[in-house]
């Protein structure tokens, strides 16, 4: 049951359950698509998911999860929270009515607002999830790079170095403190610029096509969505949304796995020219099919969990 309040806190609720479900569905998924935008080594698809299998085992696939499935958890309740309850704001000062429908232009402004407020909220969360993903080949890195300075000051053979294999990071608490100690605050917001590239439009093609797929969907407005439609919605929805994005997430990824002791990109701009001129166009688009097929269960267990909390708490 609808009221004519400006905001309401179930939105955040519904939000916050809905996170936590598309979390665990869709983070395997994620470090397969991390692994292909920002790692090297790997062909495709594929051959990444039996690459981390046969030297990661099946928890390769989890890496970095809890901090993902404690914060996203969180900023997913700020994202549809904000979106529903900007919906209501913007419909009560332009009609008067809190529960009039916005038009397409109010979605569309709703959304890029929502896409922008959640930088604030994901660009340290993604940053963390990322060098957590990452960290076995930023040690990699790290270890070969000791080695050729060491080998090439020295008459002692590279094959003599050590290449320890442990991690970089303990944990998502030591990765904060770790980047908070060496690049300081603005490092916990390295790509967040390539994230509101990446975020405006991409939040703009994830709200939209999902109402105007509902709209499709219903039989008339008074009726109710069958709980398969909006599964349906929602993943055709992830998936456009995460396809178009692709290229500034690419180069958001890449920012972001850029760890200080190892600094390859100067900003935006210098990552787009340099991936550009090493890697070709094609680059961009690495891990588009990931984005797609991952974007789906996501995205529909997000909305579906959402609309169907809501629908319980608003039964009472």
């Amino acid at each position: 049951m609808q009221t004519s309040k400006s905001f309401r806190m179930d939105d955040f609720i519904a939000g916050l359950i809905g996170g936590a479900c598309s979390v665990v569905v869709g983070h395997p998924l994620d470090t397969v698509k991390t692994r292909l935008q920002a790692g090297k080594g790997y062909k495709n698809m594929m051959h990444c998911i039996l690459t981390i299998y046969r030297k990661e085992t099946v928890m390769g696939f989890f890496k970095g999860m809890s901090f993902p499935l404690a914060s996203i958890t969180v900023y997913n309740s700020a994202v549809f929270g904000f979106f529903s309850n900007i919906q209501r704001l913007i419909s009560k000062y332009r009609y008067g009515d809190g529960r009039q429908p916005c038009g397409m232009m109010d979605l569309t402004l709703a959304s890029m607002l929502t896409g922008l407020v959640s930088v604030g909220l994901g660009a340290p969360v993604d940053l963390v999830k990322i060098r957590l993903q990452m960290q076995t080949q930023m040690v990699l890195a790290e270890n070969l790079n000791l080695a050729g300075s060491l080998s090439s000051g020295s008459n002692m053979p590279l094959r003599s170095i050590a290449m320890p294999s442990q991690s970089l990071y303990r944990g998502p608490i030591h990765c904060i403190s770790s980047t908070l100690q060496t690049e300081g605050l603005q490092g916990l917001y390295r790509g967040a610029g390539a994230m509101i590239l990446r975020d405006v439009p991409g939040y703009t093609l994830y709200f939209i096509p999902y109402t105007l797929f509902c709209n499709l969907m219903k039989p008339d407005a008074s009726s109710t969505l069958h709980p398969g439609a909006i599964w349906l919605a929602g993943g055709l929805a992830g998936s456009i949304s995460w396809v178009t994005a692709t290229p500034a997430d690419v180069v958001k990824s890449r920012l972001q796995a850029d760890a200080a002791l190892q600094r390859k990109y100067k900003g935006i701009v210098h990552c787009i020219v340099h991936s550009y001129r090493t890697e070709g166009a094609q680059v961009f688009f690495r891990g588009a099919s990931v984005n797609a097929i991952r974007g789906f269960p996501m995205s529909s267990t997000m909305f579906l969990t959402y609309e169907l909390s809501l629908q319980f708490f608003r039964s009472f």
